[in-house]
């Protein structure tokens, strides 16, 4: 009967990990859909009417060179997307993959190498395919130096934030802190993206496009992980008892 509830448990604990990954790639590649769908109408010019108009509704309609708001609030805007730079973000992984790897917590280190080091380089490579122009609509408010799809800022703002606020609700047992840990990161990665088109530098189709790519690569690189940590479990699982 030992034997029998053993085999019990462990199928069940086979089931949840097997429905998991399989929601989790279910939601990659719905999210991936979302990314071509959209990359596919930025290419035939079909969002530049609601681009326009959305990016010009952060503007003083008197004078569009002026964002909305007082001084502090363009200040505000670049500090927030001042979080999604590649100096910051790269600080901030490099610093936690420090903490990890005194703690020694490599797995979760390398995760979290992998994830932002190859989100720079698809933000890299995405840009130099599609080389959108910036907007020309209004003056810039931050230096830009690459094109415009994606948002490099949002897609690395999602990428580095998703993958932090996972890795730290993972070892948190209350769904309160859980909900919290990734809603906070959810909401730091949409202010920098707000914040890229209210400073004139991207087009909101841009940002949507960095969000919807970011999210992939992070769950895509997050998924991969926990299969490889299932699979590492099941083959401990399936050893002989040495006794």
């Amino acid at each position: 009967m030992e034997g029998l509830d053993r085999i019990g448990r462990r199928l069940r604990r086979f089931g949840r990990h097997e429905v998991g990954l399989l929601l989790a790639l279910m939601l990659v590649a719905g999210a991936l859909w979302g990314f071509i769908a959209l990359a596919d109408e930025v290419v035939e010019g079909e969002t530049h009417r609601i681009d326009r108009m959305l990016l010009l509704a952060l503007r003083n309609a008197a004078d569009p060179s002026d964002p909305i708001g007082p001084g502090w609030v363009e200040e505000l805007g670049r500090d927030m997307t001042a979080l999604g730079g590649v100096g910051v973000l790269m600080v901030l992984s490099v610093s936690v993959a420090g903490y990890l790897w005194l703690i020694r917590k490599r797995r979760a280190m390398v995760l979290l190498m992998v994830s932002v080091g190859g989100g720079l380089l698809a933000s890299s490579l995405l840009k130099e395919v599609f080389d959108r122009p910036r907007p020309d609509l209004v003056p810039h408010e931050a230096m830009v130096y690459t094109a415009s799809f994606p948002s490099g800022h949002s897609m690395l703002a999602a990428v580095t934030y998703l993958t932090l606020g996972a890795l730290l609700a993972r070892v948190e047992k209350s769904w309160r802190v859980k909900i919290y840990l990734i809603s906070l990161a959810a909401a730091v990665t949409i202010l920098v993206g707000i914040s890229r088109v209210y400073l004139g530098v991207h087009w909101p189709s841009d940002v949507l496009a960095g969000w919807t790519i970011g999210t992939v690569w992070a769950m895509a690189v997050w998924t991969v992980a926990l299969a490889l940590q299932r699979r590492g479990r099941a083959g401990k699982e399936e050893e002989p008892d040495p006794s």
